[in-house]
């Protein structure tokens, strides 16, 4: 189809994060590199850019930021307002017409049914090595149908004028009118998920992997309702250097009714059970290496395993991202745990995107 505001994300490559954010372009690149990543779409931020010129939204936001002016007592006000203006504003046509057509196909490859999706903020700037981004976006999940995947769009836009957004924006001073790509893309039924560093991201031993891992999607790590289990790989032997295995009381999986998740208890024989076996420990350790060839540096790489099929055939990968706070000098020893790291990524600035 010609497109004039989104891409395939198997279209995308790093050089157009510029206009379609670094969740978007990363994905491309690892459907690039051949790794398993679920299929989807992104909107370009000259969508956004669109919206607001055919709206005349452009004065509505420029008044209420000068009005906050970084004040943190009126940054509410300015964020509601702004808000509440943007999601009653009609969609430019050919926006919808275009974010239409990349669902149709989405749901004709599901064979007709409307498929479960995630929509995702992909702001430009992030997920660089400079980025400071991370969890100031908005992450939307088990949607069905056009009208709720628009909706959502539109709320991704949204959310670069929360409070803190805009507080953040406010410090940096002068800049870049904000803009904002978005990620459509199908959903992961997890039986288990997790995060990796291809790295020790304690030490900055490369030739370690960092593993967490959970049953089902990752919202109850992201949410601080379960700790993961904590594992350190080789790259050099493949061997299980260390394994932390916690109570992992609740786990998060699709509602039976078709949307959103439900929370479930952990059966009590899986609760303190290690949640990887060899055959996934082989597969992410190949998925690391894969990643961080490709990238040319150490990576955070979400992933899950998809529920029903067994081993590295259910691996997917959800986004990769750069390892940006390790230490000046390898270290050769092997620290206590990677797992405080993991958790102040997921609980400090929570990733709220987590499938």
């Amino acid at each position: 189809m010609a497109a004039t505001f989104t891409r395939a994300l198997a279209e995308l490559r790093r050089e157009d994060a510029p206009e379609y954010g670094g969740k978007s372009a990363n994905l491309g690149e690892l459907l690039a590199a051949g790794l398993a990543v679920p299929d989807g779409f992104a909107v370009g931020a000259d969508a956004f850019r669109t919206f607001v010129e055919e709206t005349g939204l452009a004065g509505t936001i420029d008044a209420a930021v000068v009005r906050a002016g970084g004040d943190p007592d009126r940054l509410d006000s300015a964020a509601k307002t702004i808000s509440e203006s943007m999601r009653f504003a009609p969609l430019p046509a050919a926006v919808e017409a275009e974010v239409s057509a990349r669902h149709e196909e989405l749901v004709r490859a599901a064979g007709g049914a409307e498929p479960a999706l995630a929509v995702r903020s992909s702001a430009l700037g992030e997920d660089s090595a400079e980025a400071t981004f991370a969890g100031q976006q908005e992450s939307f999940l088990w949607l069905r149908g056009l009208d709720e995947v628009l909706d959502a769009v539109r709320d991704c836009w949204a959310s670069l004028y929360t409070p803190r957004a805009i507080g953040y924006r406010a410090r940096l001073g002068a800049g870049p009118e904000p803009a904002m790509g978005v990620t459509v893309q199908l959903m992961v039924d997890a039986e288990r998920s997790g995060v990796m560093f291809t790295c020790n991201p304690v030490s900055g031993d490369r030739s370690m992997v960092a593993v967490n891992a959970s049953w089902g999607l990752g919202i109850g790590v992201v949410g601080g309702e379960v700790t993961p289990d904590d594992y350190l790989v080789s790259k050099v032997t493949r061997e299980l250097v260390r394994k932390t295995v916690n109570a992992k009381e609740v786990e998060f999986v699709p509602d039976p009714r078709g949307r959103g998740t439900v929370r479930l208890e952990v059966a009590p024989d899986r609760r303190d059970a290690q949640c990887l076996d060899e055959e996934h420990f082989g597969a992410l350790l190949d998925a690391a290496q894969r990643v961080e060839a490709h990238f040319g540096a150490p990576q955070d790489v979400e992933w899950a395993f998809v529920r029903g099929i067994g081993g590295a055939e259910g691996l997917r990968i959800l986004q990769a991202r750069p390892v940006t706070a390790l230490p000046q000098r390898e270290v050769k020893k092997t620290p206590a745990s990677a797992l405080e790291l993991v958790m102040s990524t997921f609980g400090a600035v929570p990733r709220k995107d987590a499938s």
